[in-house]
């Protein structure tokens, strides 16, 4: 009891820490909900937006990062997934009117007050003393404890007075990415964190889950530095204008040749064997995508591959002027360039991976999306599809989830996470 009262002592309680900013200060531009956001993240100084797709993110951290500027007089860091960057300088420009910087690296400046953006791949070129403010778009990225990029992030900005978090969900089925996010933020460190709300699996030491007795305890903590808001009406405000279209999945299981000296193709793919399975069934899944977006050819379609060498056969396969593959060797400025291309409806057909572009950007101009290779992850799947489907959406979205029936184990998996999702959106709710 002794212990755990220390650690309680150790675990801070999030007072507000920032200023206040009348709403009518606030741009015009912005939504009733989102000046509500917007000004709880000011008065807090240090907060986590956990929103929806569609809600406008974007929108309200520049708003942020613009009144810190303008209280301060200093200037204010937005880092993001590569790519990202240019979609967020022109919704600022051209919805706010306000000014994004991009940040320019090899000459030495104190930047000059005013909103600055990078990628999180920069960060080992920034002074953290330059900003009095940073807010993690796509802030997710925390996701990984281990990570280069958690931990550089925290202890780079560690005292940095101004902090904001932005991102549709933390990863649904890892809640110790929210601790993470905690650490980030100022609002304790993990290992006290965890020792308070979480005990080990069972007999795995390196996972945590969270203390049956002390879920509705973390939770209500969460809380009091972050907005959960999946619609408007979570948080009191009409959400009428914001209810998604139809998402419409299409499981598609391909039957390949049995192994030699099997009977059925019943064995459970794992993790170790995944991607040789996916190049013994390249042919099979491909073929499928190609009749897909091939009866459908006035429509614009994503395609998600695992592998540069699906991106190959179906490149051998598809008219040159209908689509673009971009990976990641590609340099920065291509990636921004073609995703932004894609979005702006200048080729039919974005072939690539959801880690590179299944966060952070957005493509309601699409309604299509394959996933030719889906994997175990619940996390970049769920990210993936909400590119497009997203408040804003004005047409149904079609997914094809492509499997092989070697791989059926894969589908499960991916219907358990969502189920776990499920529940765990119940703990998020305002009241």
């Amino acid at each position: 009891m002794e212990y755990h009262e220390f650690l309680k002592g150790k675990i801070k309680i999030n007072y507000p820490s920032g200023f206040d900013v009348p709403e009518d200060f606030l741009n015009p531009v912005l939504f009733d909900f989102q000046k509500y956001c917007t000004r709880k993240a000011l008065q807090y100084g240090k907060y986590a937006l956990f929103e929806e797709c569609g809600l406008g993110k974007t929108l309200q951290q520049v708003e942020w990062a613009h009144q810190v500027v303008k209280h301060t007089n200093r200037a204010v860091l937005i880092l993001c997934p590569l790519a990202v960057s240019g979609q967020t300088i022109e919704q600022a420009k051209d919805l706010l009117c306000y000014e994004v910087k991009r940040m320019e690296f090899g000459v030495p400046l104190v930047p000059a007050p005013g909103i600055y953006i990078t990628n999180y791949e920069q960060l080992e070129n920034i002074d953290p003393d330059d900003f009095v403010g940073v807010v993690l778009d796509e802030s997710s990225i925390l996701k990984n404890e281990m990570g280069k990029i958690k931990k550089r992030c925290v202890e780079m900005f560690r005292s940095t007075p101004y902090k904001l978090c932005c991102t549709a969900t933390p990863s649904p089925n890892d809640d110790t990415e929210i601790t993470n996010h905690a650490e980030f933020l100022n609002q304790g460190r993990r290992e006290e964190i965890l020792a308070m709300y979480f005990t080990h699996n069972g007999g795995n030491t390196t996972e945590w889950v969270l203390k049956g007795h002390a879920k509705k305890r973390f939770w209500n903590w969460v809380k009091t530095w972050s907005l959960f808001v999946s619609d408007p009406s979570d948080i009191g405000f009409d959400g009428s204008d914001y209810k998604l279209p139809e998402l419409i999945v299409h499981d598609v299981t391909v039957k390949v040749p049995v192994k030699q000296g099997m009977l059925f193709n019943h064995i459970p793919v794992s993790a170790t064997n995944y991607n040789q399975e996916l190049r013994e069934t390249k042919e099979q899944r491909l073929q499928e995508v190609l009749n897909i977006v091939n009866a459908r050819k006035t429509e614009s379609f994503i395609v998600w591959i695992k592998q540069h060498e699906e991106a190959d056969w179906l490149a051998q396969r598809l008219p040159s002027d209908e689509f673009r593959e971009v990976r990641g060797s590609d340099s920065p400025q291509s990636k921004e360039q073609d995703l932004l291309d894609f979005a702006h409806n200048k080729y039919r057909i974005l072939i690539t991976k959801t880690k590179i572009a299944g966060i952070g950007m957005n493509f309601q101009n699409c309604h299509n999306e394959i996933f030719a290779s889906p994997d175990f992850s619940f996390e970049q799947m769920y990210q993936a599809i909400r590119r497009m489907y997203r408040f804003g959406q004005t047409q149904s979205v079609n997914v094809w989830m492509i499997i092989a029936d070697t791989m059926g184990n894969v589908k499960a998996t991916l219907q358990q996470k969502q189920q776990q999702f499920e529940e765990l959106k119940q703990y998020l709710k305002v009241a």
